[in-house]
């Protein structure tokens, strides 16, 4: 088969004649129709850390979907020709976390696409629990974001999100615009977007953002303040860079709980003022990797809950996959499809 195999940083390379996987009694082959470009890709890639340490050479790609193509002897819930995606997380089920329902922070936690073989090629194996079916009709470059619509999921969930809301979002990425589309679901009265890409904010617009500006170019507050934005009462951070952190911070209202959720590099440091956040009793959150979440993300796609086909700037073949890594990386979504 063909494949994309990470050797280490800033290599990756497209081999024909790789091995194809044989399927055991616990799994399921796949042939992969569609896999996502995470950012956690892009940081292992240059050399960082993902959610958990990879050990090259390996093919990457987590966010997966495509086509059961056999299935192993103790397989019951997935049969051959069904449309699946992929959860890649394995949990231990054995260390405390696991045991006291936190097995996002299992102590031993490997995934697809990091530990072991993953999307960016023909086909891959996963275990059957990690496997879901999705609805006949829907496209594989929507299913393959089943698994960052999960980790938003979760934290949403961290969050814990009031209906009735006043929220906003820092970076109209794939993610700020998971994210807008989640707040409004989970009840926001008003949302605001900040984004200094432009060209994002027609998308942005037509998602439903209440308001959107340009915190390079606009007097944020002033805009807030114009538009009947008294008090934000929820920020949730999508850049994962240090003046969009900053800005989730400073933007905040009294009594605000701010989601941190954007992927920093590993050694990112902000400033942080904590006199300001204890006058304004900010709550400040993070949320990691999905636990518990890929059900439900996986229902709303298949009940075409949210706009993620817009989300979408490009599917490239397998054979591009330099393109996805190279000095665009980064800036929209893009799918590999092999």
């Amino acid at each position: 088969m063909k494949a994309a195999v990470f050797y280490g940083k800033s290599d990756i390379r497209v081999e024909t004649g790789y091995r194809k996987p044989e399927v055991g009694e616990d799994e399921i082959l796949i042939r992969v129709k569609a896999c996502g470009v995470c950012g956690t890709d892009l940081h292992i890639f240059s050399g960082a850390q993902g959610a958990t340490d990879c050990s090259p050479p390996v093919i990457l790609g987590h966010e997966i979907a495509g086509v059961a193509e056999a299935v192993g002897s103790r397989v019951t819930r997935i049969q051959p020709g069904d449309p699946v995606t992929v959860n890649p997380n394995i949990f231990c089920e054995a260390c405390a976390f696991c045991r006291s329902g936190k097995p996002h922070l299992c102590e031993t936690m490997q995934g697809t696409g990091v530990n072991f073989n993953g999307g960016f090629a023909e086909y891959c194996v996963v275990l059957e629990q990690q496997a879901y079916r999705i609805r006949d009709g829907v496209t594989f470059p929507e299913a393959a974001m089943s698994e960052p619509l999960s980790c938003c999921l979760h934290g949403m969930d961290q969050l814990a999100l009031k209906a009735g809301s006043t929220v906003m979002v820092v970076g109209g990425g794939t993610i700020g615009m998971i994210m807008l589309q989640l707040a409004q679901l989970g009840g926001a009265a008003k949302t605001v977007l900040l984004e200094i890409n432009e060209d994002r904010f027609t998308l942005a617009r037509a998602i439903g953002a209440d308001l959107v500006l340009n915190p390079l170019k606009d007097d944020v507050e002033a805009a807030l303040a114009e538009n009947g934005f008294s008090n934000i009462d929820a920020v949730i951070e999508c850049a994962g860079r240090p003046a969009a952190v900053g800005n989730a911070i400073r933007y905040a209202g009294k009594g605000c709980r701010v989601l941190l959720f954007g992927l920093t590099e590993p050694d990112c440091t902000v400033p942080f003022n904590p006199f300001a956040a204890f006058k304004k009793e900010l709550t400040i959150l993070t949320s990691f990797v999905n636990p518990d979440t890929q059900e439900r993300a996986v229902a709303l796609i298949n009940e075409g809950r949210l706009r993620l086909g817009e989300l979408i700037d490009e599917c490239i073949p397998l054979d591009d996959i330099q393109k996805a890594f190279g000095d665009k990386a980064g800036n929209g979504k893009m799918i590999v499809t092999p």
